[in-house]
Order: structure tokens, then sequence, then C-alpha cells
């Protein structure tokens, strides 16, 4: 609480023990030289009433050390005196109702809280103290002692929420209840520290929502705010800012307007207005606090900012003036809900000073809006005293008198007719029942601001208007706004347009409805006005934050290969789903090329036609062998492993067709199974001929008898054993982990290779390193034998082509490894017709030469080297 209030409350707690003993008919003595204006009715039941008729408090010009002089507070304030007619109008349309407090009479007591903390509470006490009027004897609670059965069983009031706060805690101990028809503050809704304080208006709480909904609803992320040194706008600034971030918006700068600011302050607030990049201005004060700003604005000539209206002052009249024109057009805010109250416009029309001559209220009116002297030109009275400001009459009676509709008016009118419904069941109570050791019903004439208290908390009721009356847990009402838009009206003027509404009852999804057609934006613009520190990125990018600044100043990043966004403003770019790719301007995600090496390309198409070629070529050369099968060269080769050595490359060629075309689960166990049993067979029979050769050079030998150890039989065996070991090792391959159709989306964006997956790579290897072990036993064989004596030496040729074909192997296992994609699969039909080719050539063409072109040395002595001279 501030040091001014604990003052005030530490006197007042000091005074008790003397006010208790008081033997006066009211209980309590009023202390110091304050005298405020009251504007009173006498009744049975007298209403307080608490209001800022005046928005500027005068400011001492002392610092404690001697007692301040009586001064009063400046600048009149229109709107607040129709708030106080309205509660006057309420009263006496209660009067007159026989159906609501039958047989009582209200009556009221209002004073000026000049919307500051010492005013309103030196006002409030004033107002528990007792009224000047004389006493009836209707209820006796009107001469028991102050606060503990105050004469004043409830208070209407404040306006502003710092003060509001002040009397609220002050008299809350001694509950007296006191319900705010402007109080918006989110503060107020602790009921530990504010127990008997009630509003028929939103909290801020839900003000703050509805803006935070609507900056969301325009896409407004770089928002300036401007406020004023109260706790109004302090927690409501707090609270929105909290909110606006939790969105992704920023607040760009924000100001606070001092109580009392000096040219300078308003200049510097200005300034930073004018430099910000923020478009949309947020404020938070009331039209009073604003008046000195928008002044200076407006001399600066500076538009085009979008401001949006805290409730406070989006339905401000004195802000319309000419003046302002150009700078708050196309204002936008959230307005309480209003009401045509029928009647008000008439009753307020009747306030002038010849009909109420005692009223020091309707006489400031007069005085401080028209500058009228209240002394009357003749005796018999006139409905206008001697003024000289008459040419302004019609402008504020039109303001003044404007209800379609009054908002913070009806506000008023609900708080009185919520009392005096809470008022009619207390009275009405005829049982006697307990809350927190409080009688909520009375016994008899007398009752107690608490009684009243636990009455309001349950009141319930339909009004005129269709809308039901009644208070939360905390005290709160429904929240219910309207959004106000500022519009020309043609005349000069602006009118209040209802463009939207906001419940804050609703589903979040439903609470704020807008209608976009109705709504004039500032500077007469056709668009929303855009407010951004950066632009929202567009699809395809998203937002990285730039080090140091707020969230909302960005830069736009493209996404990365496989990701996309559809929207703008991503802050993460989304990862597209398996087997899809994002196109090339990252806004969508399109199926990924499968790929795969088909018969129909063209390197398909070459290394089937080389395939082709190897088959036909071993054909080729088997027809060879066939029709020259009775020469000396065929019959010296084994013909029958020749031809078992030629069936065995064309399967070698052909088994390279199984890798091409679209994966499957067949061709992916075939084709290894097909390589290595083809080449194990090659190579097994390439084996047996070395061992032949070097067999019959040694059966040349006095008492050799090896080579016929070694005959047909023997080497059939050997190759089919070889061969037999090799088919094992790939049926165990398959049978326990055998290769499967795999999409392989790793190597290139956007691309689906279709291969076949190992799960036991070791498998290949070990059917690779098994051909290897054979191949190095024939090279180690055929090395051994390149030097024999015969002119036609097959070792030779049987180790140059185990020469070749290390060379493709060793070269295909690091080509195999690092190729990407599908020329993994055409490496290896590369290295499995390289190889094909090399035995093919460099065992069978030399042969072929002799055949066709030297017949003359395919003869036995040709063969031995042994030709006649």
């Amino acid at each position: 609480m501030p040091v001014g209030e604990l003052a005030l409350l530490a006197v007042f707690l000091l005074l008790w023990p003397k006010v208790q003993s008081s033997e006066s008919s009211s209980g309590c003595w009023r202390m110091g030289e304050f005298d405020p204006n009251v504007l009173e009715m006498d009744g049975d039941v007298i209403l307080g009433g608490l209001f800022p008729l005046h928005y500027i408090a005068p400011k001492p010009d002392h610092v404690f050390t001697e007692r301040p002089q009586v001064q009063r507070c400046s600048g009149f304030d229109l709107r607040a005196f129709r708030w106080v007619q309205t509660m006057v109008f309420a009263i006496e349309e209660i009067n007159r109702n026989p159906r609501l407090l039958p047989g009582v009479k209200l009556g009221y007591r209002i004073l000026d809280s000049c919307d500051h903390v010492h005013t309103s509470l030196q006002s409030a006490f004033s107002l528990v103290n007792g009224s000047s009027l004389p006493q009836t004897e209707s209820f006796a609670a009107r001469s028991l002692p102050c606060l503990s059965k105050a004469p004043v069983p409830a208070i209407i009031g404040l306006a502003s929420s710092t003060p509001t706060r002040a009397v609220a805690h002050t008299f809350g101990p001694f509950e007296i209840p006191m319900i705010s028809y402007f109080a918006t503050c989110t503060c107020l809704t602790n009921k530990h520290v504010y127990p008997t304080f009630l509003r028929t208006v939103p909290s801020d709480v839900f003000q703050v929502q509805a803006l935070v909904q609507l900056m969301a609803h325009f896409g407004w992320r770089w928002v300036g705010t401007i406020g004023t040194d109260d706790d109004y706008s302090r927690y409501g600034i707090q609270a929105f800012t909290e909110q606006l971030e939790e969105w992704g918006g920023c607040v760009a700068f924000h100001r606070t307007i001092p109580k009392v600011p000096t040219p300078k302050q308003i200049s510097a607030i200005t300034d930073a207005l004018e430099a910000s990049t923020a478009r949309v201005i947020v404020v938070f004060a009331t039209e009073g606090q604003l008046l000195e700003l928008l002044s200076e604005v407006a001399g600066r000539n500076l538009t085009g900012w979008q401001w949006v209206a805290s409730e406070a002052w989006v339905t401000a009249s004195i802000l319309t003036a000419p003046v302002f024109q150009h700078v708050l057009t196309g204002t936008l805010g959230f307005s309480f809900r209003g009401a045509n109250i029928s009647g008000l416009a008439e009753f307020l029309l009747r306030i002038k000073p010849s009909d109420n001559p005692g009223s020091v209220f309707t006489n400031m009116f007069w005085e401080e809006q028209f500058n009228c002297r209240l002394d009357y030109a003749s005796s018999e009275g006139l409905d206008k005293p001697l003024c000289t400001g008459l040419e302004n009459l019609v402008q504020v009676e039109s303001s003044y008198t404007s209800v379609t509709p009054v908002r913070v008016s009806y506000n008023v009118y609900k708080a009185v007719y919520a009392i005096t419904h809470a008022l009619h069941h207390l009275l009405q109570c005829t049982s006697i029942a307990q809350d927190s050791d409080q009688r909520s019903c009375n016994t008899g004439a007398e009752f107690t601001p608490g009684q009243l208290l636990y009455h309001l908390r349950r009141v319930n009721f339909t009004n005129q208007f269709g809308e039901k009356v009644y208070f939360d847990e905390n005290g709160e009402p429904v929240p219910l706004y309207d959004i106000i838009n500022w519009q020309k009206d043609g005349r000069g003027g602006i009118r209040f347009q209802r463009v939207g509404s906001y419940d804050g009852s609703a589903p979040r999804w439903q609470q704020l409805k807008m209608d976009m057609d109705l709504i004039e934006w500032t500077g007469g613009q056709s668009q929303v006005p855009l407010s951004l520190c950066t632009a929202l990125c567009p699809p395809g990018t998203r937002q990285a934050m730039r080090p140091g600044q707020p969230i909302c100043c960005f830069d736009c990043l493209p996404c990365t290969e496989g990701e996309f966004t559809n929207t703008s403003g991503a802050t993460e770019c989304i990862r597209c789903p398996l087997y899809y790719w994002s196109n090339a301007e990252r806004v969508a995600c399109v199926a990924g090329i499968e790929e795969f090496l088909s018969f129909q390309e063209i390197m398909g198409i070459i290394l089937v036609t080389l395939s082709l070629l190897g088959v036909a070529a071993a054909t080729a050369v088997s027809i060879i062998f066939f029709l020259f099968r009775s020469t000396p060269i065929v019959k010296a080769n084994n013909s029958e492993l020749s031809f078992l050595l030629l069936l065995s490359l064309k399967l070698c060629f052909l088994c390279s067709l199984v890798f091409l075309g679209r994966p499957s689960i067949w061709s992916c166990q075939a084709r290894q199974a097909a390589f290595g049993i083809s080449f194990v067979l090659c190579i097994s029979c390439i084996l047996v001929k070395t061992i032949v050769v070097l067999l019959a050079f040694h059966s040349t030998l006095p008492g050799s008898s090896s080579l016929k150890r070694f005959g047909p039989p023997q080497q059939r065996a050997f190759i089919v054993s070889c061969t037999a070991g090799q088919a094992i090792l790939c049926i165990s391959w398959l049978a326990l982990a055998p290769p499967y159709p795999f999409k392989n989306t790793s190597y290139q964006g956007g691309r689906i290779i279709l291969e076949c997956k190992d799960v036991w790579p070791l498998g290949f290897y070990l059917v690779l390193g098994y051909i290897g072990l054979l191949s190095c036993v024939c090279f180690i064989l055929a090395f051994l034998g390149r030097k024999l004596p015969d002119t036609f030496n097959e070792a030779k040729l049987i180790t140059f082509s185990m020469l070749i074909f290390f060379a493709v192997w060793i070269s295909f296992i690091p080509a195999y490894n690092s190729t990407p994609g599908k020329y993994t699969v055409a490496v290896e039909i590369f290295a499995i017709l390289a190889s094909t080719f090399g035995l093919l050539f460099c065992i069978f063409a030399p042969k072929c030469y002799i055949i066709l072109l030297r017949p003359e040395l395919n003869t036995k002595k040709g063969m031995t080297g042994k030709t006649s001279k």
C-alpha cells in the first residue's frame, strides 16, 4: 500500500477509540477541514457514490511540515457527471417501482473522488461518517456508530483502479461492500486483500485476452504500448505483454505518461512514438491522461498509426474534438456492453440550475462547461443562467446526452440495481442463516453492511435489457465487450461504430467476432495496416531469430532438402514423410523419384548388349570347338572341360542380367547366388585345366602315372565338389539372412534408390572370398607351369587370364563400396562382364586364332614344336 494510504489508515486507527466513545448521534467526529462537495438525497437506505467529477487533483506545495491548505480539484469530467446523474436516475426509477423495495425509499450521498488516492480516501471516510441531512427515524442504522453499522451500507465506486484499491483495502475489514463501475485492474480480483469488492465491469484479464486475440486476428506482431503511472496501466500492460509474447508477438517499445507530465516528458514520448517502426499502438490510459500526449502528436501532425484503445478511453467524447480527428480516426478498442436506458436522455436534459438550485454538481457543470454566472436575469428564474460560452451548448449537450447506447453509465445503472435486489432479498428474508459468523437476514429494522454483502454475492436477476446480472466467486460479471471503431460521421464529428464483439464465456475459437466490412482504418486505408518488425516469412522458408533482438525480428531461411512449409511465418520446417521429398519451392512434399538400373535406360541397354555379345562370343567359340573337335588343339585342351568352361562363361554373362530391372524378392535372392555359383563353376573348370596341364607334363617323365589318377571322373568330381561348396554357402546365406528389396533415400534428395539390402553383408564377402580363393590356387598353379616346353603352353594363357581377373575384382571392391545409388549395381555388372570377357578371350582367343587363321599349326607337330625342316 502507498505511504499516503498507510498514513491515513494509521490516523484513522489511532482515532478509533475516540470515535467509539463519542456520544454524538453519528458516532464519529470529522477531523480536519475537509468539506467535500456532496450531492445527496434523504431516504430510508442511503447508497454511497464516489465519482471522478474532476480529473486533476490539487498538488501539495509542502512536504508535510505544515497543515495543507484546502484546495479544490479542477478539470471537470463531463462523462463522470453523466455517471452521477445515471445513479440518481436509477434510484429515482427504483423508488417509483412498487414491486422493488416496497415501502422503502432509497436515498443517495455522492462525492467527488477527483480520480486521486488521497481525495478518494477522504471522500470515502466522509461518506461513511454520516450525512448532513436531517435524520429520518425509519431505520435505526442511521444513528449507530460509523463503519460497524455505517449510515451508508454500500458504496458505488470508483472509476480508476489505484484509488479503488486504496478504498477497498481500507473498508474491506469492516465488510462495507463496494461495487465498481469502471475499475478493471486484475489485482482487485484477490479476495484475500479486497474481500468486499465487486464490480459490474469485466476484469482486465479478459480485456487483455481480447486484445491479444485482436492482434492475432489482424496479424499485428510488432506493437507499441503507452500507459500511465497507475495500477490500471501497469497491470494491464504487463499482462498484455506476457500474453502477446506467448502468442508470438513483441512489444516494440513502451512509454509511461507520468501523473503530472512536463512538456519535455511528453515530447520524449512523442519522439519515441515517431522513431518506432511499430504501426499499432495499444494505449492503457484515461482520456484526461491522454490529452497532453495527443495534443503534442496532433500539433506535430503525426499520423499513420493504428491506435488501439483500452476500455478507459475508447468512448471518450473529449478526444473526438476536431483537433484530434486526423490522428484518432480509425481507432479500434474494446468497450463495455452498452444499453439504451429508456428515459435517461430526457432526465439528463432536465439537469439545469433552475431545476436544481441547490445541486452543487449541476452548478459546476454549468459554470465549468459554459462559463456561466449563476445569478439570474430576473426573479422569475430562467432555464439558462447568464453565460458567455453558450456557443458550445449544442456540442456539450449532444455529447452529454448521447445515450445510444451508454456503457459506463450502464455499469453504474446495473450496480444500483444489484444493490437494490440484494437489499430487497435481505429485507424480505425471514429465516436466520449463518455465514462467517454473520447473520444473513435482518431481525427487524436494522441490518449490517455484512448482511447486505452476503446477499450481494448471491444476486442473480435478468434486467429489462435481457442481460443476466450476477457475480462469480471473485465478484466478477460476465466478460462481454463491444469492439468500437472511431469513424467520421459526415457532420465533422466522430461516431463510435460497433464492428464486433467479444464474449469471454464462449469457447476460445468463438469469443471474438468481427465484421470486417464495417471497419474504417486509420488514414482512410482500405486494407488492414501492417505492423511487423520483419514481414512474415513466405511458404518454403522458416524464421531464424537474430541474436540479441526480439523474436519478431528475424531472417527468412529456405527449408533444407526434404523439409517444407506451406504457411507464412513458420518457425520450423516440417520433415516430409518417408519416401516423399520437398519440391523445388519447398512448399509441398512430392513422391520421391524411384531409381533402379532398368533395361530401358542407356546404361542398361549397353550392359545388356555387352552381356548378349559375351554369350554370342562364347557360343561362337563353342561352335568352332565343336566343328574342329577332331583337331589336335581341341583334343589337347580336353574338349569336355572346354565345353563345360564355355557353358560356365555363358552363365556368367547371363547372370549379369539378373542385376538389371526393378528389384524384387526373387531377383535379390537370385542375383548373388547366380553370380557366385556360375563363377565358381568357371574357376573350377579353369583350375582343373591347369591341373591337367601340369599333370600332362609330369606324365611324360619316366615312371609317372599321375595323369591316370586324375582322369575325367576325378575331374568331374573335383568341379562338382568345388561348385557344391559355393552352392551350400549361398543356400545357407539365403536361408538365414536373405537380401530383400529396399528403398534407399540416403543417397540423393528427392530420389529413392531401389536396391537389394544385404541383411548379412558378410555373406556376400564370403561368396566373393570363396571365388578369390579358387582363383588364387588356380593362378599359383598356372604360374608354376608357365615355362613348360610345349610351343602352345596353355598355362601361360591361364596365368594371364587370372591376372586380368584379379585386376578387375581388386578394383571392383573399392568401387563397389564408394559408388552411390543404382551405379553400385552397374559397377558389379561391369566387373562380371569384364572378368568374364577377360577369361573368354585370354583362354580361347589364341586357340580360335590358330584354328581359323593358322591351321598349319593345328597339328601334333605344331603343338609340340617338332615341325619338319
